[in-house]
């Protein structure tokens, strides 16, 4: 049922895509890349910083195993440099040789004698034939060595220069890394202070709220101090009319002037 279900989806989206001519390839590598993005995007930042970290340290068994056959490539070098040097003194040993019978020979003599030994002019001529013809091999063969050890030489040299590079890029990565690390330590400190905010709203709010409890108890002290001023005692004596005019002197009276006697004298009916 579950594998019907399958084949229908897939159909009716497949049958929509061709309705819409929209390939649906664009969706799935579109779907992909939001994915993989997202999945990145979900990971801390001190996990790839770890990550990068043990990226850098695996450089170095590549780095030992390029280095040893930059080693193994010199001891090479070296050996066939002194090959080299071998083979041209044995071709300047046989140079010299092939030059001093050519000089016997040229001098016309039957016979010629050397290390206590005498030829006749025909063996020297073809000894001399001898030597030159293994002359001239052993020079083409040293023309070679000279090329592969220029070659080797070169390769040595470059392999040398990318060992540099790599180890260049390499201390430019720990160095990046530190970097980094200080910004992600920077950030989280930034992060924990705008957090530690939420106190400052909670110091806020407690401020707000004694506030309020005061204005309630100036609010009821105030309502007391009223009633007792307005709601106090009944007076049980009556007015005056002395008491009355004397309150209306003293609420019309200019500064320094005094109420007569004759004034004050007055009944009020």
């Amino acid at each position: 049922m579950l594998k019907k279900m399958i084949l229908a989806g897939g159909a009716v989206t497949l049958l929509s895509g061709l309705s819409l001519g929209t390939p649906l390839w664009s969706f799935t590598r579109c779907a992909t890349s939001w994915l993989t993005d997202t999945a990145s995007d979900a990971v801390p930042l001190e996990w790839e910083m770890k990550r990068a970290r043990q990226m850098i340290e695996d450089l170095q068994p590549e780095i030992a195993k390029n280095a040893k056959q930059i080693a193994r490539e010199k001891i090479e070098v070296a050996k066939l440099e002194k090959q080299v040097a071998q083979v041209d003194e044995s071709l300047a040993k046989t140079q010299s040789d092939i030059e001093r019978l050519s000089a016997d020979l040229r001098s016309g003599d039957k016979v010629y004698t050397y290390a206590g030994k005498t030829y006749t002019s025909s063996v020297v001529k073809e000894d001399l034939s001898n030597r030159f013809n293994r002359f001239k091999t052993r020079s083409e063969t040293a023309e070679k060595l000279r090329q592969m050890l220029s070659a080797r030489e070169a390769s040595l040299q470059s392999a040398a220069d990318r060992m540099d590079a790599m180890l260049a890029s390499k201390s430019q990565l720990e160095v990046e890394i530190e970097n980094l690390q200080a910004r992600v330590g920077a950030l989280r400190v930034a992060q924990t202070s705008s957090e530690l905010s939420l106190d400052d709203s909670q110091l806020s709010r407690t401020r707000q709220l004694l506030d309020e409890i005061a204005m309630r108890i100036d609010v009821e002290e105030e309502t007391v101090a009223v009633d007792t001023e307005y709601f106090g005692e009944i007076d049980l004596e009556e007015p005056t009319s002395e008491n009355l005019l004397d309150e209306i002197f003293g609420y019309f009276a200019k500064p320094g002037e005094t109420l007569s006697k004759s004034v004050a004298s007055i009944k009020l009916d």
